[in-house]
């Protein structure tokens, strides 16, 4: 038998090509029968809303609404217009009503049929990527210790943010889930016939109470209402999703002869609602505080139900089982601790240990929530002082089985609820902290004003003066405060409050409670250094000494948000470590450093082929600085929904990065309108978070480093660097032009996406003049996806496509598109929002809204979309968009049809608002009217922000 020699750079190449699932970018379904099953869904639930349409508005009503649907496939249509502009406010609000209570119903169906059709596959994603894994075992390829040191520090971490993209309400998504679940029963062959009267009376039950329910939050939403949002999204997933996914994983990890440990953490929480300060006045201390308290208190009320249902499950009795003597010991501890509770459990499960204990543990934790929500202080034995604690009295359950040879029970109910209570531990999520750099220095500048010492005041100092005059504070032994010391400053007293309100959650609630400080708008390691020196003054570090290790109870973590600091990013993680102070506080931490991307600001900032290859580039920069000096790198990723702020696929994104740069943990954001689309229905949420997983497993253990010859790699980058520079040329022109703001604000809504009420921070940055660089990323792209410009997701992709191939580089684009992850992803992510484009109906926006004087930027912006289509369509080696996904198209082309209406009367409204001289009160019911419009597109387009 002959050995192979290594792989040709052909066959590698042709190893790595994928043709892409465009069903996968656009989340939809790609199956001629899933799309039957959709449309014949969709035209039941269409019709339950034309009943209680008719039933609450009158057949004219509904009358009007079919012929508003009819003429608006013709945009230029003058009846249309005439139409629209002789509809009276009120009339307006139910128009508007009827197409967005549409939307959500078609949502929330082609979510069920996309699960439908997910779940059919042969094998789960986490089966494949543990099958790959495998036969790397059995080639050699990969050693077992090294996929067991990797399995160690493994950590998906999804980030739930309170991010204002979000426009439909927590109140109609839960009326959607169930009208999802009722879909899903009449659907399916096993039911009794006998039940389906009642399932169709239940589902036009819940149809018209869709309709009576209001869409718009009547006031803006505190931190605190966003939290308990993003509290409802994780105890869901908690109880109805993470203890089957990590079952899932036990056991494909088990068919290599793998098993994590009880304390591993594959999956874990994150939240920033209650804890995102930047350009946020909303979020204080005082409600930072408040919302980590709130999620324990909802954590541990998770905990107690998993505990009541294992107590009716684990009724091994001592008759026919053996138990350790540790177990035993517990018991005898724990009823000398809880004599009230072992009274009232012993005379029925005297010989029931496992009941008993788990009796024991539900008490603790009953005490544990009454402990933090009075503030009482901690009784050793009779509640948990942390997560340790309760996890050790689990395990010591699991160990007593194991120990009798019960490895079936081990490993079945008492391991899931292990790994669910490690995944969310008491609080369900970790809050980060995020405050933007220029707060820190204001704040230094008040302490180094009050002590002296400085020949130039601190708020002079250049980024050089201040990296040493902090470098060397780092190092010193010296406070810039005292005990009792007051009037520091209001910046000063900000920051420091801060810094004490996290030193009293953690000290409450435990480590776990807090972990990253995040800092927004980093331009150099003074930005890092600054907050270190402040969270030192609050005794949250020591630096320590070359003799003496540091302590830090928080971790530092940059905000690299624009190109410049994504090109410097590599160059600042550098000097951060070689720091020796910054370096000890990173030991103690476990020397993992956390470094977070933007992609929404410099997506704003240089357009989106510039931004994620800079991204992409900064990641290969910071690996190798990370390898350098010994540390794990934990790559936070802060996507938004859409394409224009780093939005699409999430495990596409996770299997796109440099080989290397995952190492085990990973950080994403979930936000706004992409988390109800992921998470609403239980199996699409399991499949959502399973592919996310799969994709953090694969590319930590599979994708370290490349295959691929330096000359190949060197001319992808070569390429790549003339799309991207050439797109950023492009996309700067544009924003650069005077008449492009104009031109924004009257095109599109985003003046009135303000008073929607969808989130609790401002929508432009404070003390601004109204420019481009004063308006937050999140309306930037909502605004121009309203008009169905969707801007942010392509201008400047075809500029820079068409500059490669000028260049002569058309066959290595081919060559990217087909063996290149990231520039695949890249390029489908660019695809699917040009599909989603439609500048016939921007032009009715443009025609109506728009200054004659600053109209001329739509025609720059047409011929780059031309320029862009055309330049896709040769990379993909297709003839139209979506050409191998007819089924997609025809998806599309239906949302569209019910997309046109909105559009046509939201222009209409826009043009009636504006009209109203700014003396005068506009009409109440045309300012709903338009809010319910610009609510409904959302819906129609899903991934708007």
């Amino acid at each position: 038998m002959t050995s192979q020699g290594p792989a040709t750079t052909e066959q590698l190449l042709e190893a790595d090509r994928r043709e892409p699932n465009a069903a996968t970018f656009a989340s939809g379904v790609s199956s001629a029968q899933q799309h039957a099953a959709l449309r014949a869904s969709v035209r039941q639930l269409g019709a339950l809303l034309g009943e209680a349409l008719e039933r609450h508005e009158g057949a004219d009503l509904l009358a009007l609404v079919e012929k508003v649907r009819g003429l608006a496939r013709e945009p230029e249509d003058d009846e249309l217009r005439a139409l629209l502009e002789g509809v009276d406010a009120p009339t307006a609000v139910v128009l508007a009503r009827a197409f967005t209570a549409y939307f959500q119903l078609v949502n929330v169906t082609e979510q069920l049929h996309r699960w439908q059709e997910l779940s059919a596959v042969e094998q789960t994603p986490l089966a494949a990527t543990v099958g790959r894994i495998g036969a790397a075992l059995d080639e050699g390829t990969l050693e077992r210790d090294e996929l067991e040191s990797i399995l160690a520090r493994l950590e998906y971490r999804p980030v739930f943010t309170a991010h204002p993209t979000e426009a439909t309400r927590r109140t109609v998504l839960n009326l959607l889930r169930r009208i999802a679940v009722t879909v899903d029963e009449l659907e399916d062959p096993r039911r009794p016939v006998s039940d389906g009267p009642r399932a169709e009376r239940r589902l036009a039950e819940l149809v018209d109470m869709m309709w009576q329910t209001d869409e718009l939050r009547i006031v803006r939403p505190e931190p605190t209402d966003e939290a308990r949002t993003a509290m409802h999204t994780l105890r869901f997933l908690a109880d109805q999703v993470v203890p089957d996914l990590l079952a899932e994983l036990d056991r494909t990890l088990a068919g290599i002869g793998v098993e994590l440990p009880p304390s591993a953490r594959p999956l874990r929480f994150g939240a920033w609602a209650g804890g995102d300060r930047d350009g946020n006045p909303n979020v204080t201390p005082d409600v930072t505080l408040a919302v980590i308290g709130m999620q324990h208190d909802a954590g541990l009320a998770e905990l107690v139900e998993k505990l009541d249902h294992m107590l009716h499950e684990l009724s091994s009795s001592t008759r026919f089982v053996e138990v350790t003597d540790a177990l035993r010991e517990s018991l005898e501890r724990d009823a000398e601790a809880l004599p009230v509770t072992y009274a009232a459990v012993r005379r029925l499960n005297a010989e029931e240990p496992y009941r008993l204990k788990l009796s024991f543990v539900r008490v603790r934790l009953l005490r544990t929530r009454d402990r933090l929500t009075h503030g009482t202080a901690h009784e050793p034995g009779r509640d948990y002082a942390g997560f340790d604690e309760l996890l050790d009295d689990l395990v010591l359950m699991r160990d007593s089985m194991l120990a009798a040879g019960d490895t079936l029970t081990a490993d079945g109910a008492i391991l899931r609820l292990i790994r669910a209570a490690v995944a969310t531990g008491t609080g369900l999520a970790t809050l980060d902290v995020r405050e933007h750099s220029a707060k820190h220095h204001a704040a230094l500048a008040d302490l180094y004003d009050r002590i002296g010492g400085l020949d130039t005041p601190y708020g002079e100092l250049d980024h050089a003066a201040r990296i040493e005059v902090l470098s060397r504070e780092m190092a010193s032994r010296r406070p810039l405060t005292g005990v009792g010391v007051h009037d520091v400053g209001e910046a000063a007293e900000a920051s420091l409050s801060l810094m004490a309100a996290i030193g009293r959650a953690l000290d409450t609630y435990g480590p776990e409670a807090i972990e990253t400080y995040i800092v927004s708008m980093t331009h150099d390691v003074d930005d890092l250094f600054a907050v270190v020196v402040l969270a030192r003054e609050a005794g949250l570090v020591d630096t320590g000494t070359d003799s003496t290790p540091a302590t830090a109870r928080i971790g530092f973590a940059p905000l690299f948000e624009t190109v410049a600091e994504l090109e410097a990013a590599g160059l600042l993680l550098d000097a951060l470590l070689s720091d020796p102070s910054y370096r000890r506080v990173v030991a103690a931490r476990g020397d993992v450093q956390e470094i977070m991307l933007g992609y929404s600001d410099s997506s704003k900032d240089a357009g989106i082929a510039a931004s994620q290859w800079q991204i992409h580039r900064a990641q290969r920069a910071l690996r190798d600085v990370a390898r350098q000096h010994g540390v794990v790198l934990r790559l936070f990723h802060g996507r938004g929904g859409s394409v224009g702020r780093g939005g699409g696929p999430t495990g596409e994104a996770i299997l796109s990065q440099p080989y290397g740069s995952l190492d085990g943990p990973i950080k994403i954001t979930e936000q706004g309108e992409v988390i109800s689309d992921k998470y609403t229905l239980p199996g699409l949420a399991r499949f959502n978070l399973e592919v996310a997983l799969a994709a953090v497993l694969e590319a930590s253990v599979l994708h370290r480093r490349s295959l691929l010859p330096k000359d190949v790699l060197d001319g992808w980058n070569g390429t790549m660097d003339l799309v991207a520079g050439r797109g950023q040329e492009a996309y700067r022109s544009l924003v650069r032009d005077p008449g492009l703001v104009p031109f924004f604000v009257s095109a599109t809504p985003v003046d009135e996406l303000g008073k929607m009420n969808i989130g609790s921070r401002p929508s432009k940055r404070p003390g601004g003049e109204g420019g481009l660089e004063d308006l937050r990323a999140i309306p930037w792209v909502f605004g121009w996806t309203q008009s169905r410009i969707i801007l942010p997701g392509w201008f400047g992709v075809g500029s820079g496509l068409a500059a490669a191939r000028d260049n002569g580089r058309e066959k290595t684009l081919r060559e990217m598109y087909g063996s290149w992850a990231f520039f695949r992803t890249f390029l489908s992510n660019v695809q699917m929002t040009l599909a989603k484009s439609d500048l016939d109906i921007a032009a009715g926006y443009v025609r109506a809204l728009v200054p004659d004087d600053v109209a001329g930027v739509f025609d720059t912006i047409r011929e780059e979309h031309a320029r862009t289509v055309e330049e896709v369509l040769r990379v993909t080696g297709q003839k139209e968009l979506l050409e191998a996904s007819p089924v997609l198209r025809r998806t599309l082309a239906l949302r569209d049809s019910y997309l046109a209406p909105l559009h046509a009367l939201q222009t209409s409204l826009l043009a009636r608002s504006r009209a109203v001289p700014d003396d005068v009160e506009p009409d109440a019911d045309v300012q709903r009217a338009l809010l319910l419009t610009i609510n409904g597109i959302a819906a129609g387009l899903r991934n708007t922000g």
